[in-house]
């Protein structure tokens, strides 16, 4: 039997998503969690600092009645030049699933190409797709009708990208505004290219959008990145309120206020940044269950 693996969002089918999304939002509803999975072991190696990622994947595992074993890379035989084949291997005949936050998107291909458990893409400089998951469900429990349009403004980085996998898979239109020198990955492009495009504009982008989301100026890893190249790239609550539609805003955090949001935003009744920093928690849960079904 093959290892199933969540290292991009494509790595789902259309129909894995929208499992994935309808048991999130029942296991959320559930007073008494189902403990699906008891004694299972979820193994957290992180390269870089997180407050959502590990906390939710945390008591998710918890909640299914696992236990989750954290590893920075520091703590690891990796900081003395162990080869990743050799610590994915080993932690992988003592683990039942893996999730991996790392500084590149390759560490995460090694590791999966040598773990005989599923791998989960828990952030890379590629991509962020359980971030997505957490964004999609938000906007599941908002809407009753079926997500038509995202707008992006800002940065096309990690989490950019995997908008542009699943403007795809779920065949939405995804709108772009961003600066032409910090382009999202042109692989992703490629590859959802009828359904990707740039705007010349805030509104542009906005217009006729279901959801409005951003991201800061300056990813972890990137503080090469020039803040006033992304001058004018910002959501604010007129571009949200002139949208045509009742539109939700949605952040990953953390957000940096007076950048690319302005400062009453997130308090503003569009805003379900919370209710969507919650659901990685709910979707993660069912991410595990469907990659250890």
């Amino acid at each position: 039997m093959t290892t199933k693996h969540f290292l991009n969002l494509r790595d789902l089918s259309n129909q894995d998503i929208l499992n994935i999304l309808d048991r999130a939002i029942e296991r959320k509803s559930q007073k008494q969690k189902e403990k699906t999975l008891i004694g299972s072991k979820l193994g957290l190696i992180f390269e870089k600092p997180s407050t959502r990622t590990r906390i939710s994947f945390e008591s998710g595992i918890l909640n299914l009645g696992g236990n989750a074993i954290f590893m920075s890379s520091s703590d690891l035989q990796l900081s003395r030049g162990e080869p990743v084949s050799d610590t994915a291997k080993v932690a992988s005949s003592m683990l039942d699933v893996i999730a991996l936050r790392v500084d590149k998107h390759e560490t995460l291909d090694m590791f999966a190409a040598n773990s005989s458990v599923p791998v989960i893409n828990a952030l890379s400089d590629l991509s962020h797709p359980c971030q997505i998951l957490a964004d999609l469900m938000t906007f599941k429990e908002n809407s009753v009708s079926e997500l038509e349009k995202v707008c992006w403004i800002g940065d096309g980085n990690n989490v950019c990208n995997s908008y542009i996998e699943a403007s795809k898979i779920l065949d939405f239109e995804l709108s772009i505004y961003c600066p032409k020198e910090y382009s999202p990955d042109p692989s992703f492009l490629n590859y959802a290219k009828q359904n990707s495009s740039f705007a010349n504009s805030r509104e542009e982008a906005a217009k006729g959008a279901d959801i409005i989301t951003t991201d800061v100026w300056v990813s972890m890893g990137d503080e090469k990145t020039k803040e006033r190249a992304f001058e004018g790239y910002f959501v604010d609550t007129d571009l949200i309120e002139n949208t045509g539609k009742k539109s939700i805003f949605l952040h990953c955090l953390p957000a940096h206020r007076g950048q690319e949001i302005t400062f009453e935003l997130m308090e503003h009744p569009s805003s379900k940044v919370l209710q969507q920093a919650e659901n990685r928690m709910h979707v993660q849960e069912a991410l595990i269950e469907n990659l250890l079904s």
